[in-house]
C-alpha cells in the first residue's frame, strides 16, 4: 500500500510532552496505563516527526484519556460457545500548543483487537488489548502528523 503523509507538524511544534495516559473508563486492567503510555511514546519516537521532552521544554502536549473499553463476543460457535472476542478501546486525545496555550485539536480515537476465547475465561484478553493499544497509538501519531 502506498501513501503520502507529509511530515509537517503544526508550525512551531517540534517537541511534545506526553504525560501518562489517564483511565476514566472503569476498566481495571493493571497495566493498561503503562502499556498505552510506553507504546505511544515509542510510536512517536519511531515516527520521528516530534521529539519527546519534559513539559517545561516542550512546544506542544498530547494528553490521552482512556474513556471506554468494550469487550464483546465476536464469534459464537454452533453450540453457543463464544470462540472469539473483540475488545474495543476509545481514547480522547487533546493536542495543545503549549507556547500559545491553545488547543490545536481534540479528537476521540477508537480501535479494536481480537482474541480467542477459551474455557479459562479471559486468559488471552491481553493479546487483544495489546493489539487495540498498538492500533490506537499508531492512529494518534497519524492524526498528529497529518493534514498540515
Amino acid at each position: 500500500m502506498y501513501g503520502f503523509r507529509p511530515a509537517n507538524p503544526p508550525e512551531g511544534i517540534k517537541t511534545v510532552y506526553v504525560p501518562a495516559f489517564e483511565n476514566t473508563s472503569g476498566f481495571s486492567e493493571a497495566n493498561i496505563i503503562d502499556n498505552f503510555t510506553i507504546r505511544f511514546k515509542d510510536e512517536i519516537t519511531r515516527d520521528n516527526t516530534f521529539g519527546l521532552t519534559d513539559e517545561s521544554k516542550a512546544d506542544g502536549s498530547v494528553r490521552c484519556v482512556i474513556t471506554g473499553v468494550k469487550d464483546e463476543p465476536l464469534v459464537i460457535s454452533g453450540n453457543e460457545t463464544v470462540t472469539k472476542r473483540k475488545i474495543t478501546v476509545t481514547v480522547d486525545v487533546t493536542f495543545k500548543n503549549l507556547k500559545k496555550d491553545k488547543v490545536i485539536w481534540t479528537k476521540s480515537v477508537s480501535n479494536f483487537g481480537e482474541y480467542n476465547s477459551s474455557n479459562s475465561g479471559f486468559s488471552e484478553r491481553d493479546s487483544g488489548l495489546l493489539s487495540a493499544i498498538t492500533k490506537i497509538c499508531n492512529d494518534i501519531v497519524i492524526e498528529l502528523t497529518s493534514n498540515w
